[in-house]
């Protein structure tokens, strides 16, 4: 029998491979595919070479199936990895986020709570050391915050025998204001008569702003009696009354030297410095005027009349607009009703105005005629060699001139039309410092008086 012949080596070894190469994993996708699989088997690997390779039958390598697997599982974990730590960053950026407007927010908190404890201790000490309080011992404070005292209706009407009309020092729009002596200590009482909201919103206004503010130079609120729908409130008497009546009353001024006006403004513009720089927040008067200038008996000024101030010009703006005197009145505020810390100083130009002319806002020139001060005399104050003419007679002559051109200076740039031209009133209150005598509080030193006043020489 003849033997078949055996198939070429090549031949041989193409079948084996190709059956290998079925066998092994695809390294497409890491798996296996069985030699039953419908799928279409491969192409054969350029890689093998039929012609030099051995025709050995060898099996699916566990290994090189291991090895796909491994780089597969390392490729997603780098994957994971990343998507974990760039997750991390972000919610640490967002907790350093919350953390820092947390930060913020309890900062702004601790520096609000220090000013108000500021503004405690300061009232505090003020508190006791003024005799005017520590005299008043039958008065029960009634909050902490405020030390406002709450002083019986009895005790009132007591002190003003039933509120009898030779006891009232003045009578204004919304009731009378009468003296009085309470426990040794004399006092103002003001009397609020009505129903309406404005004496509830004055009443409520001085009782908030003034229970909080003590200062040398704004009134000192005593304390505060409610009796059905009559309001009082108790302030520390001031003897020489307001710059109004001693200014522009029966005595024309003639009590008020060169260097006590001076001393008014300075203590004036010392009182508004602490509302606009000092309180938290910032207080805005709204309502300057020679009648809410007090003196005492060393012509100390102290600024009163605080039922229309306010804390927040554009909240307020509806109460402040139905408010007010237009003769101290700023363009602003006459347009429509715009109140900001300009307005104070505006209303302090006018008052140093009238402090050095000793005329009124308003005086007739005529029949039917009223010329405002500060129109018919900001011209004026600019032309030095008219300037010394308009002075107030009672003060004229007596000071020194470059000193009279820097108030008129002073008094021109507070009571500029447009309020970014004025200045504010730390800066005013400096510039004048220079001008009264340190007796009187400022830094000016008086040189050798001589015989003629009308030739006083000041040296600093």
């Amino acid at each position: 029998m003849m033997r078949q012949p055996m198939p070429s080596p090549s031949i041989q070894h193409f079948c084996l491979s190709y059956v290998l190469f079925t066998l092994l994993p695809s390294p497409t996708n890491g798996r296996a595919h069985s030699w039953l699989s419908p799928s279409p088997a491969p192409l054969l690997s350029p890689l093998l070479n039929p012609v030099s390779a051995p025709p050995v039958l060898i099996a699916p390598s566990p290994t090189a199936t291991k090895v796909i697997v491994v780089v597969q599982h390392h490729h997603s974990t780098r994957e994971l990895i990343i998507s974990i730590s760039l997750s991390s960053v972000a919610v640490l950026v967002i907790a350093l986020f919350i953390i820092l407007l947390l930060v913020t927010w309890q900062r702004q908190k601790l520096v609000r709570s220090f000013k108000d404890t500021q503004n405690y201790d300061y009232a505090t000490k003020g508190l006791h050391s003024d005799p005017t309080f520590s005299k008043l011992n039958s008065l029960k404070m009634v909050d902490k915050k405020t030390l406002v005292a709450r002083i019986e209706y009895s005790s009132l009407k007591s002190a003003t025998n039933n509120f009898d009309e030779k006891y009232i020092l003045e009578e204004g729009r919304f009731g009378c204001v009468y003296e009085s002596c309470l426990d040794g200590v004399p006092a103002a009482i003001m009397k609020l008569d009505g129903y309406g909201r404005d004496q509830w919103r004055i009443f409520d206004n001085e009782l908030d702003l003034l229970g909080r503010i003590r200062h040398p130079n704004v009134i000192s609120l005593l304390g505060y009696c409610v009796h059905g729908e009559t309001r009082f409130l108790v302030y520390g008497l001031l003897n020489n009354g307001s710059v109004q009546t001693i200014l522009h009353g029966s005595s024309h001024g003639s009590a008020l030297t060169w260097h006590l006006r001076m001393k008014i403004a300075l203590d004036t513009a010392r009182g508004l410095e602490y509302l606009h720089e000092h309180c938290y927040p910032p207080v805005i008067h709204g309502d300057l005027k020679p009648s809410n200038i007090l003196l005492d008996l060393d012509y100390n000024a102290k600024i009163s009349g605080f039922g229309l101030a306010v804390t927040d010009a554009d909240q307020n703006k509806r109460m402040a607009k139905s408010f007010g005197k237009l003769d101290y009145a700023t363009p602003e505020y006459i347009l429509d009703g715009k109140l900001s810390e300009k307005s104070d100083v505006y209303a302090f130009g006018v008052v140093l105005l009238e402090l050095l002319i000793g005329r009124k806002t308003f005086e007739k020139i005529a029949t039917s005629q009223c010329q405002s001060l500060v129109t018919w005399a900001t011209p004026l104050l600019t032309d030095r060699l008219k300037l010394p003419l308009i002075v107030d007679p009672v003060i004229r002559h007596t000071m020194d001139l470059k000193h009279l051109y820097q108030v008129a200076a002073v008094a021109v740039l507070c009571v500029q039309p447009d309020p970014s031209y004025r200045p504010l009133i730390t800066d005013v209150f400096h510039s004048l410092i220079p001008l009264v005598p340190v007796e009187l509080g400022g830094t000016l030193r008086l040189s050798d008086r001589l015989p003629n006043p009308n030739q006083i020489s000041y040296a600093y």
